[in-house]
């Protein structure tokens, strides 16, 4: 693969998890947290989403196959779930996907928000799952999946940074900042969704593309 292509698997995997766009939620629900307890969700929520974008890497598809699932399906069907929360994002709102408002006021009575609501779904949901799913599937090979793991790791790492300034981030930005941002993120989502859906009719319908057989 190019280097080109190595850049767009690491954006999008950024661009889907969003680590600016949860920072109201995560202001919201450590409110009453203690800086040192802050500190620990914070820590928390980063490790958690390593560690689910390298697990999905290694069995996602392992799931897949046990299920009788063709890539080529889930590649549209993860293409259409980007494509959903692409078009919310770029009404600056949060994608049901990742979370809906009952979940976020059950979360505000847990004593621990950093596993779920925050690293899952919020951050590493469905949608970020398929991604790294799919990436992995393009190039088969030791090298691609340890790269797409890495990234989930930066990823991971950005996601730390961007909780730890969360109040400074979201003061500077503010809620245009913040509105603006996410419709970024939305655009950039969609044209990768576009992708993931044109792929996979390209394989499932190779006619579309002048590539029909005899």
């Amino acid at each position: 693969m190019a280097i080109n292509q190595y850049i767009q698997i690491f954006t999008a995997i950024l661009v889907i998890v969003n680590p600016i766009g949860a920072i109201p939620l995560f202001v919201s629900l450590t409110s009453d947290q203690s800086p040192a307890k802050r500190k620990q969700t914070v820590r928390t929520t980063a490790i958690t989403v390593a560690v689910v974008l390298t697990v999905t890497a290694f069995v996602g598809e392992m799931i897949l196959h046990f299920f009788g699932i063709s890539m080529e399906s889930f590649r549209i069907a993860a293409g259409l779930l980007l494509l959903l929360m692409s078009l919310s994002m770029l009404h600056a709102k949060q994608s049901g996907s990742k979370h809906i408002p009952e979940e976020a006021e059950e979360a505000a009575t847990q004593e621990s928000v950093a596993v779920v609501p925050l690293a899952i779904p919020l951050l590493t949901g469905p949608a970020a799952m398929s991604t790294v799913i799919i990436y992995v599937n393009k190039t088969p090979g030791l090298f691609h999946t340890g790269f797409v793991v890495a990234s989930g790791i930066v990823v991971a790492a950005i996601v730390w940074v961007a909780l730890r300034l969360a109040t400074p981030i979201a003061t500077a930005l503010g809620k245009t900042g913040m509105n603006i941002v996410t419709r970024i993120m939305g655009l950039l989502l969609a044209a990768i969704a576009i992708g993931f859906i044109t792929d996979g009719l390209s394989k499932l319908f190779p006619g579309l593309t002048g590539g029909l057989t005899p």
